[in-house]
């Protein structure tokens, strides 16, 4: 076993931060430019921008309209309290009345800061690219009943088990199966994603590389138009949006 997954096994044990502070991170933000009011831009003939949502090459989901003016980026951990709050006081509010105007898109990163990172941010791509807001949305506003699944599991040994056996065994002992079971994603499906360890661990190094590329130290972290605001709560982040021209006069 490499080094990487040695790391990324061993802090699957470890203790998880659930705080609804910033997990894990002190970077400094910078200003977002002010921009014009802008009118809404409509979407296609009988959808709504938030039906659409595309994989991105640093693997995110772009939900929104892809040429928005307003380009939004989080980067998120689902073991972090303070991810969970965003989402359970202001990702409704943040579709509805930002990105389904077509002015604001909302792209999804995810940053593994441990091994149940990593088991989820695999399932909740096992299928297709429409579901994945709405399975990242569930696990942050069930965050207390994911945890509690989490941190009474057994996982000692599970270094020891075969490759394509490992983030299956984390899964079923954190009653992961069975949670998203209930959401559209089979046991089996679950299972059968998680069976390919390179592709796990691949996806979780890809996505961490992007963020340190960026300077992501911790989570939530977002940007907004290339730039990273200094702040990781939704009455923070909404004036940056309007700010930066998504208001009315």
């Amino acid at each position: 076993m490499n080094a990487s997954r040695r790391i990324a096994l061993a802090l699957i044990a470890a203790p998880l931060s659930l705080g609804l502070a910033a997990c894990n991170g002190d970077a400094e933000g910078g200003e977002v430019a002010e921009g014009e009011a802008l009118d809404p831009i409509a979407a296609p003939e009988g959808q709504q921008w938030t039906d659409l949502v595309q994989a991105t090459d640093e693997e995110g989901y772009l939900l929104g309209n892809p040429d928005a003016p307003i380009k939004l980026i989080e980067y998120g951990s689902f073991t972090c309290g303070a991810c969970a709050s965003f989402v359970q006081n202001g990702v409704d509010e943040l579709k509805e009345d930002y990105v389904n105007t077509g002015l604001v898109s909302f792209e999804l990163r995810n940053f593994d800061r441990n091994g149940i990172d990593t088991t989820i941010s695999s399932i909740v791509r096992c299928g297709p690219d429409e579901i994945f807001h709405p399975l990242a949305d569930q696990v942050w506003t069930n965050f207390d009943t994911v945890m509690t699944g989490v941190q009474s599991a057994q996982l000692e040994g599970v270094e020891n088990l075969p490759e394509n056996q490992r983030w299956v065994a984390v899964a079923s002992e954190t009653g992961l199966l069975d949670f998203f079971a209930s959401r559209g994603i089979s046991r089996n499906q679950a299972a059968t994603c998680l069976a390919d360890a390179d592709a796990v661990q691949g996806l979780s190094e890809r996505t961490n590389t992007t963020a340190d590329e960026l300077g992501v130290t911790g989570t939530p972290t977002f940007f907004v138009n290339g730039n990273r605001v200094d702040g990781t709560t939704w009455d923070v982040l909404e004036p940056v949006l309007q700010r930066a021209g998504a208001r009315s006069e």
